[in-house]
């Protein structure tokens, strides 16, 4: 038998080492992926159609491209009608107006799926967890059992009598049985059914109802922003910044005489800078308007606006709202115009009525004269951020806020800082402006304005002390809704939702931002804007836009500090210019006064060189009307015979971005063929335009950041234009495909780093990223398109069918190797261009970057995501406008363009290796972007060939590692690079999930050998192919590519030897678990079939992790079980031959291996492996694994045992409490800061956590995280634990209670599988063993009742199929499994009870039918219930007694076993187990008194005397129950009795010399041993079966029982015990040879010895006391004396008032009573109502001959069994009286059993008294007080202090009178009765003996003292010779009686003898 096991193991080890030798390639490496697209024609799928076909190939319509037409904001769009344009503005308007394009993956990456979505999303998973059930768990429910709590109080208030026997009154009990209520019965449990139907219908049973997702029910690991997810860009829209509406609701004066004009804009301080156009609105009655009607036409809708938008991007503490007030223009200056609004007030109208009338009819005649003039008038400012900062902190909706510009402003209250400068969230404020300034004359301009703002804000303006006019302005100042109604854009276009034309709309006011604004123009705007300042009085400007000599658009006239807005047509040409008109207005009416006349002109042309002119102008003004045709020239150009004003002075600046500009300038001529081309004063020939070309490309990285961006499109179509299609000129092609590379990577690169704060997570800038996303495309192929009406190009055709004609010819004449060969062109043009053709942008792209060098590859390198991205785009476009989408993926790009994908990747990869230590972020970006390419390319490449480059770039990396120290930055850098191909969205189809693992066609022809070898070796081929599915084998890496590469990863980075990969433990498993999770949630894999296929890919990942078993956190820790069951030592773990990952072979068949020491894995990651483990078992197919379990190892089986074991610990239900209060590491981590506050105050936060998290900016007390106080205080804080609702909670514990049972059934599932697989093989014992373990642990835990039925059936099943099993093997099983199904029979949910009684029935029958009697099965029932009853909190004797009918109604239906004896016995065992039910109720009783509990189990342990292992397990209960409260000396007493008890029964088994004899070896341990004896007649016999069959009776239980022992008594301070125990250990031990144990325990007799002789004089044992009850309250207690013992330095105090306290409680406190005295109690003297409690203190008491044994203190403390108190009293009733009438009462109690004992209080059995006289007290006080002196002087060391006291006590004047007075009340007289004698007698020689005591403490006392005492000295000594004095006559009268023989003097001495 030996030999052939022998064989088997060689032979597998060959095998093993033959497979892994052939075709080994180490997992450092990859290997050589199948070539995919010849794989999927070689091995079609037999299916057609249905779900399999789908995972063969991706769908036809994967990708598409897509045009959506642009969102338009306005009703009308903007762009302008003319046909004639500048090519510049139609290329902008093409811009602004084409479709987007963008390319849609069906299932898009972006959205939907692909793995790198990550459906644990918030909303997701809640929609996922829809309609879950809610899972029943026992520790949620509050028990149902009829009004139990009503019950247990009832309990409580009656009697506390245990008067009945022990064991209660049979009879009583089974009547009380037989009337209670049995549990629903099981269906079909006591037929026959053969074993396979049995576990077919639990099959079926366990898999119905189940959630599909698991991953649904798992909170998704913590981890930042996921890497392998692309966000995408925002659509390009029109720029704005914060938006604020302004609404203007009314404007009143004190005097209201003329219409007043008002207008808005806003000022930037600090950039000195006018922030928006301004915003006129009127707010004038009828009746004023009515004043102006000759003059105003009728008014537009669009000017009656009196709200208006705001657009503010740089909002910060320095903006200001500046209103400002116009008046019509009247004669004299502004003051005196001001004047009346300053001086009258409305108030008194009346009284000024005169003045009034006369103003208003002054008014009148302006109006009618000059009604169309205007003059400035008053203005004021509001500073924006204080409404906005003061309206944001008050509470109410709409605040109201005055401000007056006079005495007190409210600017102080500015904040600092511009991250209060928020507008789009303060509350709308209303404010009232109650004071104006006066416009003061010369001071008009903007510079005045911004010096006027700024000394607003200074506390003491200048401003507030001048004279203001008082006028009511009130406006809404609210954040702009998102889309509000009736709104006009700046160039009054109306807004979509726009309902009704006819409502007065809201104005968008322009912003002029106060510095660049970044963003692309998306919209066509042509405007411009003058702004005049003029200060000659009277003079106003007409401005006309003229055309030649033609007035083109005329505007109101304007005045001084004036703006003008006038719209451009699109086309503009030299002619176009602004007239400027001065004209003087004559206030006055003169006679022959024209009311205008003209007096200056001045023009600005629009262009200049065909661009547009801007800037800041200072013109010269002419006195002459300009001649004809002026309008070419600018002003400043002097014309001949015309007068100027001031000699022509005048400045002049225009500016514009003269780069772009000439670059846009020299693309257009190229396309419009037209030369010269003029840019500024240049022009440039053909002849030298390729020069100017280049120069104007390589200049564009000069121009400024803001023109770029706002051109971005343009530039970037531009730029890839003459990439895709090389200019002609002068018939020549000019190659500019490298110079636009350069442009572009340069200009990207400005963009990058200039706008950081545009960036992604992946650093991909949004501007560049929307671009690719929507705008990019490529060019048309032909130059001169139709007319750009049509907006797309040609190739763009919008129909339908794309046009067969557009193929792109590619001339073979143009050399594409080297982009700076051209061929010859032989003839014009346009037939160069059609030989030509045009290039594709992405081959050219890859070309030019693969040539590049230098700082242009470095600035492609910083951006390479761009390029990448671009070129996929590029290379869908092509394939799509070519109809190759659906052509064979091979033949779609060309070879050449292939090798420049190949070059560039595995150039950039040989990047990211050499230079990942030096620029680590730059590599992080470019690595991520690589990977987003290959992922790019999988959907449109031969995907064989990206998986070629993906090996290039493993092996750069692999060859790199070998070389490093450090390796984990670079694996980081492959994990996220692997993560993010793996988010594929046809990962699984990538995967050809749907291939068996044939050996693949493979270069190296070994495979293929290597497999017909193995052939020879293993019993078919078809083993092999199951071991290559569930390892990490070359097939399965190659076929099963990516999931290869994820699984080598993880395997890599877990493995325990892996150097410093240790921190990547997290990544790499939260990679895995978000595949998987990804595969769990995808719509595509819902069909069980094909997430089988899927789960194939993951099954290696079942070895893996079996390997990790030591390194994963160790749930079981927390369980009550001694951590989990590994049956196997990490040694063993290693040595496993063809372990999963198998290391060298040869080292394994070597046997080599070394236990090392491992890290452990988090709790967060060791979770997510183990759900990713259940979540591959629950999908993979059932047959697969059973296969493959076949071929594990005993070892191996038992570790994926041990792996579910840590399973069913790992997702144990939390239960809803611990939701209520958790804040645990496993789940999301609460944010909540009281929970934080707390944590620190009872500092379960240590300093380094605390550190952490102050550098990651949670430090304590930070602003924001303070918020709760505010917000939260006013409302109940403490219902919500932690922030989270009740919902919430709920939720949250119904999650949990899902994943419980989920986890648990697939853990089911599994053990089911491996049973099926064990029943064929031999080894089944061991297995089947640890299957048994893992159900009973998932039985112990906190289950669903839903899983525990399927469970119990799972366990019937193995019961009914391995009796033998549980009867013969796994005794000690046999007892957890019977204890467990107890525990569930007294569950409160009736499902549960119904199954575990079934099971518990099936398992006595079981038993039963295998010996005709189950005594076994009764035992340990019986035991179990006896340990349940004395160890758990929460039982319920009401549902356990249901299940005990239940299990009678089993036993009264079993028709087959009526006729046996069965039935009978289980009616005895459910009785028995019914007493100790009743036991247990009266126990529950006591639970709050523990003296009165322990003596409960200590009936309950007596009476089970004849039952060995049921006394044994009560005996164990009381010890559990003392250890609880520390009394560690009881403990430990009861682990003796334990012993004793086993050894007495071993002693009758088995006759070991070594071992006790039985209770007398323990005497010297514990006299109260001997009670354990086995000597009356009932003892039964230890041969019976089922008797004496617990784990303790044996040899090494007792070694354990006894070494318990000795730990309790070495707690409890009893050391000497401690020897005493090992002296009967030791002869065991030493009978074994077991010298290490011996060593040990050595050892711990040594320090037990060490710390006796430390703690001389320090030791404590216990303080006792009397208590005695007294009243009928206390039921049979009543009368009754015990001593109790309590800790050590208890007072009396203390205990009284606990037991007052606890009785007070149980009876009421008015009616216990504690009696004060310790005299002895009169019965009939006590109130019977009333509850009587006597507590005295005792002393230990010991006889004279008892204290030669007793010397030290644990001798006088320890088997102590009589006590004495003493009660002093006089014969008249009093206690205390003179000297000579007190007397002493001195009572002697003895106890039942000696302490310390199994219990803390014995009963008193006897009691004895003796009397003291008042003399013998005397006596006894005399000799105590010499007996202190004695010792105080012979201390060693001396204690002076001490002395000092005794002696001072003794000889001190105070108490002189003590000693003293007692000899002068009993010696000054000889008594007359000579009973007295001997007593006189004895009191003279204690007083002889005092004194001399008292001198030789004096002398001591002086040979201690210093010469500070001496005096003190001396006072003593005077004293003690007074007393000595005093008494020598007293000493020396004796009394002749006594002395009546004379003896000779010699014979003296032994009279005295014998006196004393």
């Amino acid at each position: 038998m030996f030999l052939q096991g022998q064989s088997t193991i060689t032979t597998n080890k060959v095998r093993e080492l033959f497979r892994s030798l052939a075709i080994k390639v180490p997992l450092t490496e990859a290997v050589d992926p199948v070539d995919f697209e010849d794989y999927l024609i070689t091995h079609p799928l037999a299916v057609d159609s249905g779900p399999l076909r789908d995972l063969i190939e991706f769908p036809p319509d994967d990708i598409e491209v897509v045009y959506s037409p642009r969102d338009c904001r306005t009703l009308v769009s903007a762009v302008p009608e003319e046909s004639e344009m500048d090519p510049h503005v139609r290329d902008c308007i093409r811009s602004y107006t084409e479709d987007w394009v963008f390319i849609c993956f069906i299932l898009n990456r972006y959205h939907k799926l692909g793995t790198g979505f990550n459906p644990n999303t918030l909303d997701k998973q809640k929609e996922r967890q829809k309609g879950l059930p809610k899972q029943v768990f026992e520790s949620d429910e509050a028990p149902d059992g009829n009004n139990y709590q009503d019950e247990q109080d009832d309990l409580k208030r009656r009697s506390m009598s245990i008067d009945d026997t022990p064991r209660g009154s049979w009879a009583c009990s089974i009547f009380d049985l037989k009337n209670s209520l049995p549990d629903a019965l099981l269906p079909n449990l006591l037929d026959r059914t053969p074993n396979e139907e049995i576990d077919r219908q639990n099959d079926d049973q366990r898999k119905s109802n189940r959630h599909k997702e698991l991953f649904a029910l798992h909170p998704s690991p913590d981890e930042e922003e996921p890497i392998e997810r692309l966000s995408i860009p925002d659509v390009p829209k029109e720029h704005f910044g914060q938006r604020l509406l302004v609404k203007c609701l009314s404007l009143k004066f004190e005097i209201e005489i003329e219409p007043i004009f008002a207008s808005l804009a806003l000022y930037d301080v600090k950039e000195k800078k006018k922030i928006s156009e301004n915003f006129y609105f009127d707010l004038n009655s009828e009746q004023m308007k009515g004043l102006l009607r000759p003059h105003v036409p009728p008014a537009a809708i669009t000017t009656l606006a009196r709200s208006a938008i705001f657009s503010i991007t740089y909002p910060s503490q320095d903006v200001f709202l500046v209103i400002k007030l116009e008046k019509v223009l009247q004669q004299g200056d502004i003051g005196e115009c001001a004047e009346p609004y300053m001086i009258f007030k409305e108030a008194d109208a009346t009284k000024n009525k005169e003045k009034l009338e006369k103003l208003k009819s002054q008014a009148d005649q302006f109006c009618q004269r000059l009604g169309k003039y205007r003059m400035p008038f008053a203005w004021t400012a509001i500073h924006l951020m204080n409404i906005v900062s003061s309206a944001g902190s008050l509470e109410r909706d709409s605040t109201e806020v005055e401000i007056s510009t006079g005495g007190k402003r409210s600017l102080e209250r500015t904040t600092s800082g511009d991250d209060s400068c928020n507008l789009t969230s303060f509350r709308p404020a209303t404010l009232t402006v109650t004071n104006f300034f006066k416009q003061e004359g010369d001071r008009l301009s903007d510079e005045d304005l911004y010096k006027f703002l700024a000394d607003m804000r200074r506390p003491s303006s200048v401003l507030r002390r001048l004279r203001p006019i008082t006028a009511q302005l009130k406006i809404d100042i609210s954040p702009a809704p998102e889309n509000p109604h009736y709104c006009l854009t700046p160039e009054l276009l109306q807004v979509k939702l726009y309902p009704d034309s006819r409502v007065r709309p809201t104005r968008e006011i322009l912003e002029f931002p106060a510095r660049d604004v970044y963003v692309p123009n998306t919209t066509y705007r042509v405007c411009n804007f003058a702004n005049r300042q003029g200060s000659a009085r009277n003079i106003t400007v007409k401005v006309q836009f003229m055309y030649g000599k033609i007035q083109a658009m005329p505007c109101r006239s304007p005045d001084f500090h004036e703006e003008v807005k006038v719209k451009l047509p699109a086309t503009l040409t030299d002619h176009h210019h602004l007239l400027f008109t001065f004209y003087h207005v004559s206030c006055q009416q003169k006679q022959n006064t024209p009311l205008e006349t003209p007096v200056g002109y001045t023009w600005i042309p629009m262009l200049q060189n065909g661009r547009l002119k801007t800037g800041q102008f200072c013109l010269p003004v002419s006195l002459e009307k300009p001649p004809q045709a002026y309008s070419v020239l600018s002003p400043e150009v002097p014309l001949p015979g015309m007068k100027w004003v001031d000699n022509h002075k005048g400045v002049f600046n225009v500016e514009v971005d003269p780069y772009l500009d000439k670059f846009f300038a020299l693309v257009n001529a190229l396309d419009e063929h037209m030369f010269p081309v003029r840019i500024g004063d240049m022009r440039i020939m053909e002849n030298n335009l390729e020069n100017e070309l280049k120069s104007s490309i390589s200049a564009l990285s000069s121009s400024q950041l803001e023109p770029v961006v706002r051109f971005l499109h343009l530039l970037l179509d531009k730029l890839i234009l003459l990439v895709v299609r090389p200019p002609v000129i002068a018939g020549q092609i000019v190659n500019l495909g490298q110079a636009s590379f350069e442009a572009m990577a340069s200009i990207i690169n400005r963009l990058h780093k200039n706008l950081e704060g545009n960036h992604d997570q992946h650093g991909r800038n949004s501007l560049l990223a929307s671009y690719i996303y929507y705008v990019f495309r490529l060019p048309n192929s032909y130059p001169n398109s139709p007319s750009p009406g049509s907006v797309h190009y040609a190739t763009m055709a919008r129909s339908a069918v794309r046009p067969a004609s557009l193929n792109l010819n590619r001339s073979r004449s143009l050399s594409n190797s080297n982009p700076d060969i051209s061929g010859t062109p032989t003839s014009p043009d346009d037939e160069v261009r059609s030989i030509i053709g045009s290039k594709l942008f992405h081959e050219e792209l890859a070309l030019q970057w693969v040539v590049c060098s230098g700082s242009v590859r470095e600035s492609a390198l910083q951006q390479a995501w761009f390029f990448f991205e671009l070129m996929v785009k590029s290379m869908v476009h092509h394939l799509y406008f070519n109809d190759k989408l659906d052509a064979p993926r091979k033949s779609r790009f060309p070879e050449r363009f292939m090798d420049d994908i190949a070059a560039l990747v595995s150039t950039i990869a040989s990047d990211i290796v050499s230079r990942f230590q030096k620029d680590a972020e730059m590599v992080e970006r470019l690595n991520i972007s690589l990977a987003f390419f290959l992922n790019d390319l999988l959907s449109v490449m031969d995907r064989g060939f990206v998986f070629s480059l993906i090996k290039s770039c493993y092996k750069q990396v692999s060859s790199k590692l070998y070389s490093l120290s450090n390796p984990s930055v670079l694996v980081s850098l492959r994990l996220d690079f692997l993560r993010i191909i793996c988010s594929h969205e046809h990962y699984v189809t990538l995967n050809l999930p749907c291939s068996l693992l044939t050996p693949p066609a493979s270069p190296s022809p070994s495979v293929s050998s290597a497999t017909s070898q193995s052939s020879g070796f293993s019993t078919n081929v078809q083993d092999q192919k199951i071991a290559n599915m569930f390892e990490l084998s070359v097939p399965f890496r190659q076929q099963h590519y990516l999931a290869g590469l994820v699984l080598t990863e993880l395997a890599i980075i877990l493995d325990p030897d892996a150097e410093g990969l240790f921190g990547l433990h997290k990544k790499v498993i939260n990679m895995v678990h978000n595949l998987l999770s990804s595969h769990d949630s995808d719509p595509r894999y819902s069909d069980p079939q094909i997430k089988a296929r899927v789960a194939m890919l993951y099954l290696p990942l079942i070895g893996i992790i079996m390997e990790t078993v030591p390194q994963l956190y160790d749930f079981t820790e927390t369980h009550n079980q001694r951590g989990r069951p590994i049956c196997i030592t990490t040694d063993d773990y290693e040595s496993e031959s063809g372990s999963m990952i198998s290391q060298t072979v040869a080292m394994a068949i070597a046997g080599t291996s070394s236990g090392r020491q491992h890290t452990t894995f988090s709790a967060e990651s060791s979770r997510s492996l183990l759900i990713c483990l259940l979540w591959v078992l629950k999908n993979a197919d059932e047959t697969v694994l059973q296969k493959w379990f076949t071929d594990l190892s005993v070892l191996q089986l038992n570790r994926l045992l041990d792996l579910l074991y840590l399973c069913v610990s790992c997702f144990e239900y939390k239960g809803k409490k611990v939701f209520e209060r958790m804040n645990s590491l496993t789940f999301k981590k609460s944010k909540d800061m009281r929970a934080k506050l707390e944590e620190a105050i009872l500092g379960s936060i240590g300093a380094r956590q605390e550190m952490v998290r102050r550098s990651r900016g949670h430090a304590f007390g930070s602003q924001e995280n303070l918020r709760w106080r505010k917000d939260m205080t006013h409302w109940r804080q403490n219902t919500e634990k932690l922030d989270k609702s009740r919902a919430e909670i709920e939720h949250e514990a119904l999650i949990d209670g899902n994943l419980a049972t989920e986890a648990n059934l697939i853990i089911l599932d599994t053990l089911e599988i491996v049973v099926q697989t064990v029943s064929v093989t031999e080894s089944k014992e061991s297995i089947l063993g640890g299957v048994l373990k893992v159900l009973l642990h998932s039985m112990a835990c906190n289950q669903s009742a839903v899983y525990l039925q399927h469970c119990f059936a799972t366990q019937r099943a193995l019961v009914s199929k391995f009796p033998e099993l549980l009867f013969e093997e796994e005794t000690e099983q046999c007892a957890d499994l019977c204890l467990r199904l107890l525990r569930h029979c007294s569950s409160s949910i009736s499902t549960i009870r119904s199954h575990a009684s079934a099971s518990l029935y099936l398992l006595m029958r079981q038993n039963f039918e295998i010996g005709n009697n189950f005594a076994r099965v009764k035992m340990q029932v019986t035991m179990s219930l006896s340990s349940l009853v004395g160890t758990s909190q929460n039982f319920n004797e009401e549902f356990l007694r249901r299940s005990l009918k239940t299990i009678l109604t089993y036993a009264e239906e079993d028709l087959e076993l009526r006729e046996t004896t069965f039935p009978d016995q289980v009616q005895d065992l459910v009785f028995n187990l019914h007493m100790i039910l009743s036991d247990t109720v009266k126990m529950k009783e006591h639970q709050e008194d523990p003296e009165m509990l322990i003596d409960l189990m200590y009936r309950i342990a007596k009476g089970y005397q004849t039952s060995p292992d049921l006394r044994l397990t009560w005996l164990q209960n009381m010890a559990g129950k003392h250890s609880e409260r520390s009394n560690h000396a009881e403990a430990a007493q009861c682990l003796v009795h334990s012993a004793a008890l086993v050894a007495e029964y071993l002693s009758m088994l088995e006759d070991r010399k070594y071992l006790p004899v039985g209770c007398v070896t323990f005497q010297n341990i514990s006299s109260n041993v001997l009670e354990e004896s086995a000597v009356s007649d009932d003892v039964v016999s230890p041969d019976e079966e089922g008797i004496c069959s617990g784990k303790y009776f044996t040899e090494s239980g007792l070694v354990g029982l006894l070494e318990q022992a000795a730990a309790s008594f070495s707690m409890a301070g009893m050391y000497e015990a401690v020897n005493e125990v090992y002296k009967v250990l030791i002869p065991i031990h030493e009978a074994n040879r077991d010298a290490k144990k011996l060593s040990t325990i050595h050892g711990k007799l040594q320090e037990a010895f060490s710390k006796i002789v430390h703690q001389d004089g320090k030791r404590m044992f216990g303080t006792y006391f009397r208590v005695g009850f007294y009243g009928t309250k206390f039921g049979d207690l009543d009368e009754q004396e015990f001593v109790y013992k309590e800790p050590a330095i208890t007072k009396l105090a203390e205990i009284s008032h606990r037991l007052e306290g606890f009785y007070g409680e149980r009876f009421g406190e008015d009616v216990v009573e504690v009696i004060k005295d310790s005299n002895p109690v009169d019965k009939c003297k006590l109130d019977p109502n009333k509850a009587y409690i006597q507590i005295t203190y005792v002393e230990p008491y010991f006889d004279t001959y008892e204290m030669k044994d007793r010397i030290t203190y644990f001798d006088k403390n320890y088997n102590l069994r009589r006590f004495m108190y003493c009660t002093p009293f006089t014969l008249d009733g009093r206690a205390h009286g003179e000297l000579h009438e007190q007397f002493k009462r001195k009572t002697i109690l003895t106890t039942s059993h000696a302490f310390p004992y199994i219990k803390t209080r014995v009963n008193v059995t006897h009691k004895e008294e003796i009397i003291l006289t008042p003399i013998e007290v005397a006596i006894e006080d005399m000799q105590k007080k010499t007996q202190e002196l004695a010792f105080a002087t012979h201390q060693d060391p001396a204690d002076p202090k001490m002395l000092q006291m005794v002696l001072q006590g003794s000889v001190g004047t105070t108490v002189n009178q003590g000693p003293l007075e007692v000899a002068q009340v009993f010696l000054s007289e000889i008594p007359s009765d000579p009973k007295l004698f001997r007593h006189h007698n004895k009191l003279r020689l204690c007083f002889k003996d005092f004194t001399k005591r008292c001198e030789d403490a004096l002398r001591k006392n002086k040979s201690l003292i210093g010469p500070d005492q001496k005096e003190y000295q001396r006072e003593l000594e005077r004293n003690y010779h007074r007393l000595k004095e005093a008494l020598q006559p007293l000493i020396n009268r004796k009394i002749p009686q006594l002395y009546k023989a004379v003896l000779p003097v010699t014979c003296h001495r032994y009279a005295w003898f014998f006196l004393f």
